[in-house]
């Protein structure tokens, strides 16, 4: 029988392929195998072989829909309203008992709109600085003007808490063969700190920051990344986001997404919309 994924085969696909009578191997890469050979394939097919286009090495034994698992970070994976709840409650910082809900929410806001302006205008700076920047928009805001409760709030953000649901459910991506990452806003150190804090970093297999690239999301470029670490095709991805703009740039991209709308918020009216909407994150593994 003679068996050929057709839409990894459409145009040129990338194959491990060593064929014999009756047997199929594994080996070394080919490149520029086209639908137009079909003498080739012919030829296979009455020697009784099966050809099969696959996918690379290590991503082909997954037992999931997808194959590669990206999650955004913050507000996805972590809990950016945890900083301001946590240092609240402390006598040290009393005055934010009655702000911090404010003070996170604008904290937020001021935060991606830097990045948002930052990218367009070509003025990049990393993720810390624009952090930093919109905390105190939100703490004068909020008529703080403490030092100790600034330095406290930038402290508590390098060790947020993860969502409860996150450790389950990479744990059940990780045990089916997934491929998991992070592709975030963030810098290498504030991620490496963040996964870390939240005992996690042994469940994901990259930590991929726009620092590479020099550009906030959802530049086209930072989506790039998953690939050209991962050698897959944008089909072989679900990419999660609680951020609606997110998810919308990774779905025009290309990206199957899954928005976390944790706040039932309205879908944004952008060029591209989810693949899927979600309250929480429990269900990604069952997601297709």
């Amino acid at each position: 029988a003679c068996v050929v994924d057709a839409d990894r085969v459409a145009g040129f696909c990338l194959c491990h392929i060593m064929l014999s009578s009756c047997h199929l191997g594994f080996g070394r890469s080919c490149y520029g195998v086209r639908l137009r050979d079909a003498n080739r394939f012919a030829s296979f097919r009455r020697r009784g072989c099966m050809t099969v286009c696959l996918k690379p090495d290590h991503l082909r034994d997954s037992m999931l829909p997808k194959l590669v698992y990206v999650f955004d970070a913050y507000g996805t994976l972590f809990d950016v309203n945890a900083a301001a709840r946590e240092a609240a409650t402390e006598q040290a910082h009393a005055a934010l008992a009655e702000h911090w809900p404010q003070v996170a929410a604008n904290w937020r806001a001021k935060q991606l709109e830097y990045t948002w302006l930052r990218a367009v205008a070509g003025h990049h700076c990393d993720f810390w600085q624009v952090t930093q920047d919109g905390l105190d928009w939100a703490l004068e805001a909020a008529g703080l003007h403490d030092p100790a409760t600034r330095a406290r709030l930038l402290d508590l953000y390098w060790e947020l808490a993860a969502y409860a649901e996150v450790p389950a459910m990479l744990a059940t991506l990780k045990a089916r063969g997934a491929k998991t990452a992070i592709l975030s806003n963030g810098s290498p150190a504030m991620l490496q700190a963040a996964v870390k804090s939240a005992e996690i970093t042994h469940m994901l297999d990259a930590l991929l920051s726009v620092e590479s690239v020099g550009v906030f999301k959802p530049h086209a470029s930072v989506y790039d990344l998953v690939g050209a670490h991962f050698g897959c095709a944008k089909g072989d991805v679900l990419f999660v986001s609680s951020n609606g703009w997110d998810a919308a740039g990774a779905a025009g991209y290309g990206f199957t997404t899954a928005w976390v709308n944790r706040a039932g918020a309205p879908i944004d009216r952008l060029y591209a919309k989810p693949t899927h909407v979600l309250p929480d994150l429990t269900t990604i593994p069952e997601v297709a």
